[in-house]
């Protein structure tokens, strides 16, 4: 009898939970391409005895658990986008979620959005959640081609290809779209590199070349043209080179020896203006007729004054060794008395040859001291 019961009670229970609130999408994973939109859906269906408030969250799951799950949109009666990364990009796909339908759309992807997303449906006393995973891809955009190495019969050089944008894997193919439109047999590829190795360069070679950029999404593609030539004369260039090397080096030369002339002769120039010259007699000035004068006693009374002793000093008289000879003595008679001497320089005094000459001091008593 106990048996009975409780292969009944828990029968009820069975039936109970199956007939509760459930999630019909489960697990799902999404792909979706940048700058489109895409639905992420979340269906449910409610049991009898889910009476409650009817409540439904997304939520961007946190990628570790150090972080908290950041909620997208809300609905509970209506909807309420929340403040996000999605803010603005995010809706509930129907007007009406309560009728079993919680799925929400996203416009404009970024590759930010990738990652998992909560649908949580809440019916008290049912309540439900389920995760999905969105994964935004780039198409391959912004492809660049270019060459590498001289284009030139016998030499080897690449050719590049190379994808600004698109999500990885890439992967690139190479095409000849002119000429012969064969790869040169010679040529090795790099799918994932995108470079098309090419060695010893034939003038078969030239051509256009397509590289296409390729990811599982979408294709993007660039062209570029190979114009192989014969090999430049090289020895004529370098000829040519040292030519015109030196002409340089010659012709600098040239301006370097005419500016210097011009400087010396500038130099020079400048000398003579400054230049007084010896063989011109000086200005004669009184006062180094009066110096001359002084000096020319003083010379022919040094040998009889280094034979005389302080005691024997008084012969002399005061006045010969006081009497400079008046300017007024020499000035000519028809000079006025207000006639000025020029004044000489000393360094231009020695330059005329003028020699220095030491005047005896005497005291008061008139003695040499």
């Amino acid at each position: 009898m106990a048996r009975s019961l409780v292969r009944l009670a828990v029968l009820s229970l069975s039936c109970a939970l199956l007939n509760a609130l459930e999630l019909l999408s489960l697990g799902k994973k999404y792909e979706g391409i940048q700058g489109d939109k895409i639905v992420l859906d979340c269906k449910f269906t409610l049991a009898p005895e889910d009476t409650g408030t009817l409540d439904i969250e997304w939520f961007l799951v946190a990628p570790d658990n150090q972080q908290a799950d950041k909620p997208i949109i809300v609905y509970s009666g209506k909807s309420y986008p929340l403040g996000s990364p999605l803010q603005g990009r995010v809706d509930f796909v129907s007007p009406t979620p309560e009728d079993g339908d919680a799925s929400i759309i996203i416009s404009n992807l970024k590759a930010s959005d990738s990652g998992s997303y909560q649908c949580k449906v809440k019916k008290l006393p049912g309540v439900r959640n389920d995760k999905v995973i969105l994964n935004v891809y780039i198409k391959p955009a912004n492809t660049r081609c270019y060459t590498e190495g001289r284009q030139e019969i016998g030499q080897d050089l690449s050719l590049k290809c190379n994808a600004k944008e698109g999500s990885s894997p890439l992967t690139y193919t190479w095409q000849k779209i002119s000429g012969l439109e064969k790869l040169p047999p010679n040529a090795v590829a790099d799918a994932t590199g995108g470079t098309l190795n090419i060695k010893n360069a034939s003038h078969e070679f030239s051509g256009t070349y397509r590289c296409t950029s390729k990811n599982r999404i979408g294709t993007d593609e660039c062209l570029v043209i190979l114009n192989v030539v014969p090999p430049a004369n090289t020895a004529g260039i370098i000829a040519g080179a040292i030519i015109g090397t030196l002409l340089f080096l010659i012709v600098l030369g040239i301006l370097i020896f005419f500016c210097c002339r011009k400087q010396k002769e500038k130099k020079y120039e400048k000398e003579i203006q400054h230049e007084i010259r010896e063989d011109v007699a000086p200005p004669k000035s009184r006062t180094s007729t009066a110096r001359s004068y002084i000096g020319s006693n003083i010379g022919s009374n040094h040998s009889s004054l280094g034979s005389l002793s302080p005691s024997n000093m008084d012969g002399y008289t005061k006045a010969r060794y006081n009497h400079v000879p008046s300017e007024e003595t020499e000035r000519p008679s028809s000079q006025t008395p207000n006639y000025v001497p020029p004044k000489v320089a000393g360094p231009n005094l020695s330059r005329m040859g003028a020699i220095p000459v030491m005047i005896p001091a005497q005291s008061k008593d008139g003695s040499i001291v």
